[in-house]
């Protein structure tokens, strides 16, 4: 038996329950002194024979106040004793079980108008929540409540209240089941994408970038929709946000200087000081939006964001066998940030006083540092690496020739980063997640495209090569991967961002294979998730019976819901496809939600982003040819090189079945490749050369309409 040595000096040799698990949040809690469950009908059916209410733990392993909450009172023996005498305590790991976590943070953000991790839940041995909450402190501290008081207030009022309780938690439980009854159904149309863009615009800091004050998010998906609406409204505004908000992000401390790659958020409004976790989502959909920006603008410093996400990427959060990490602790020995800091002692000891003072310059250290201290709160002489000013003006500057001070700049953080390696690194949560690694696979297929790298896409196809092999039985995806094993059912993200990065790579290989897979998906989502009666998709399949209720989510939050990227899918497998029966689904879905989304449009950008194949001009553009020959590819990269975000590309291989009958009356041009354009429901002649294609699609024009 192992011996573990935790934090607060004392050699735990006996684990709980948690030991047999594979997520590597339960495993840094198997040797707590708490008598943790897994979730499971034996952790249920105990409570309801000792008669306990039970005590949910919602967490992840890069969070960083779940350690905290852990240090302080899952690791004291004087709490867990407590804990166990009052509650059947379970411990969940949000992003191995998103459905459940889904379920009771919906009752937490009901309950207390907000929710976060690690979310604490108290409930009935038949799983029905009648309190909720975040972190709480051992004891009562700055006005909030300690966690030994709470637990002394559920056990008295276990005892005294029962009836109490029990009516809360039923009325908690029957207003959480009203949600998903269909409620008025309200005419979504254009003006719904004005709308949105005036409310971002009148929260849009002009100064940092961004959107309202501290904390900022990045919320990639908000910038794709900003672009879509520049591209259709021709409003200069929104691509003025988009290039602000991504600049400074890319400047900024929430971007790794050294090691490249997204932290998770900003804690001040000018993207300075993060909050250290790297999440594999967020790079993925952060290549996207600085992929697609780098389209309608030609900006180098996005397609250098690109190329630096994706190397970090592939050096530190791939699997062997090709797939990704889920994310990367804020925490190294202890201390938030203590990997990514830097002293100027430290920068002299790693690159020499001559060049250290090039790189106090150009990343903005000095003696006192810019990071407070946070057990502290004082300055220690520790500094977040950050530009102050683009590459141009530090060529200036330094009167240096711009291609000279980027290979300067490149070669000194190789120097650094070499220095850094020496340090503990933060933990890695290595579980691999289908969801996640889909947004890598769109994301990847979508910087191949615009980069012309057939790399990436190959990468694209090595993830969804995995994905197929270790995570999918047939058609039917599970949701969690790690040490050889795979656990939890599909949810609707794992499923809906899968075809999405399918969709991708089809239109970056041209490979028939994988539309014909993302068909198989989207048969396998409307079969197990959809909501026959109302529309739209469920977030689970049904199929699990430990589970309270089923819900549908519409809202984006630091990732697009599942049903909005399955409307995306519908319309535009529909247009592909030309079976009108997925633009029927994408209808319905669309009445399902219409009274949330006419009220809060900003919060389903993703959705709304979307909405350009139906209500603007859109393209279907078919590309007969008969060898993937240097005249097609010319085609495709005018066709890949330009911003156009509402077309599909549907490649027609001559000599090969095509997956789709009608496209059987497409034809190459004597072995010469011809594009066939349709817009707006009208088709033009075909045509064989860039120019006339160029002319067709009005790439000269700021935007559609």
């Amino acid at each position: 038996m192992p011996v573990i040595f935790n934090r607060k000096n004392k050699f735990m040799t006996k684990p709980n329950r948690l030991i047999n698990e594979t997520s590597p949040y339960l495993l840094q809690h198997a040797y707590n002194p708490v008598d943790w469950f897994p979730w499971s009908e034996e952790a249920f059916e105990k409570a309801r024979l000792e008669d306990k209410p039970v005590f949910l733990s919602i967490g992840y392993s890069t969070c960083h106040w779940c350690h905290v909450m852990e240090r302080e009172s899952f690791e004291d023996e004087e709490v867990a004793a407590l804990m166990k005498r009052v509650f059947i305590s379970i411990k969940v790991d949000r992003e191995e079980r998103p459905d459940i976590d889904n379920i009771y943070m919906m009752v937490c953000q009901m309950m207390n108008g907000n929710g976060g991790w690690p979310l604490s839940i108290i409930m009935t041995p038949d799983r029905k929540p009648f309190f909720s909450g975040t972190y709480f402190p051992k004891e009562n501290r700055y006005g909030r409540i300690g966690f030994k008081e709470l637990i002394h207030g559920i056990e008295s009022a276990w005892q005294n209240r029962r009836e109490e309780i029990l009516k809360s938690s039923e009325e908690i439980t029957g207003y959480l089941s009203g949600i998903y009854e269909k409620g008025a159904t309200v005419k979504i149309d254009g003006q719904i994408l004005t709308k949105a863009f005036e409310s971002f615009s009148t929260r849009f800091d002009s100064r940092y970038g961004g959107f309202g004050s501290a904390p900022k998010f990045p919320s990639p998906h908000n910038l794709l929709f900003l672009l879509r609406y520049w591209k259709r409204s021709g409003n200069a505004g929104a691509l003025e946000i988009v290039i602000k908000t991504l600049t400074a992000m890319r400047m900024g401390g929430i971007y790794d200087q050294v090691g490249y790659g997204f932290h998770r958020y900003s804690t001040d409004k000018e993207w300075l000081v993060p909050h250290f976790e790297k999440m594999l989502y967020d790079q993925a959909l952060l290549i996207t939006a600085y992929s697609e920006a780098y389209q309608a603008t030609g900006n180098p410093l996005f397609r250098r964001t690109v190329e630096e996400t994706i190397d970090y990427l592939m050096r530190d959060m791939r699997f062997s066998a090709g797939a990704f990490y889920s994310g990367e602790d804020a925490d190294s020995e202890g201390e938030e940030g203590k990997f990514y800091v830097w002293s100027n002692k430290e920068i002299i000891e790693a690159i020499g006083l001559k060049d250290a003072s090039f790189v106090f310059r150009i990343f903005n250290t000095d003696e006192k540092g810019n990071f407070l201290e946070e057990s502290t709160k004082q300055l220690n002489g520790n500094n977040i690496l950050h530009l102050n000013k683009s590459y141009e003006e530090l060529a200036v500057e330094f009167n240096m020739p711009l291609e000279s001070l980027e290979e300067k700049i490149t070669s000194l953080r190789s120097r650094l980063l070499n220095y850094r390696e020496k340090r503990v690194r933060p933990f890695k949560d290595d579980k691999i997640l289908t969801d996640w690694n889909s947004l890598v696979i769109a994301a990847l297929s979508i910087a191949g495209r615009v980069f012309d790298n057939p790399e990436y896409i190959r990468s694209a196809e090595t993830v969804y090569n995995f994905i197929r092999s270790e995570m999918s039985e047939g058609f039917l995806l599970k949701h969690s991967y790690r040490d050889g094993k795979k656990s939890a059912e599909g949810i609707l993200d794992d499923y809906s961002f899968l075809i999405w990065g399918l969709i991708e790579l089809y239109e970056s290989t041209l490979k028939d294979s994988y539309i014909l897979d993302a068909v198989k998906y989207c048969e396998t989502v409307v079969q197990k998730f959809h909501d026959t009666e109302h529309g739209g998709f469920y977030f689970t399949s049904g199929e699990d019976s430990s589970l309270l209720m089923r819900t549908k989510e519409i809202y984006d939050g630091a990732i697009p819901s599942g049903n909005s990227v399955m409307f995306y899918n519908l319309i535009r497998l529909a247009r592909i496809s030309a079976d009108p029966r997925y633009e029927e689904v994408a209808q319905r879905l669309l009445e399902s939600f219409s009274d949330n989304i006419s009220r809060a449009p900003t919060g389903s950008t993703f959705l709304l982003g979307s909405l350009d194949y139906l209500y603007g001009n859109s393209y279907e553009i078919i590309i007969a040819f008969k060898e993937k020959d240097e005249k097609t590819l010319d085609l495709l990269k005018e066709l890949n090189r330009h911003y156009r975000p509402n077309k599909v590309i549907i490649p027609r291989k001559e000599d090969t079945a095509p997956p789709f009958e009608y496209l059987l009356n497409y034809l190459s041009d004597k072995g010469n490749p011809l594009v066939y354009v349709c817009k707006n429901y009208k088709c033009e002649l075909p045509v064989r050369d860039k120019e006339k294609l160029r002319s067709i699609l009005d790439v000269g024009n700021p935007h559609l309409f």
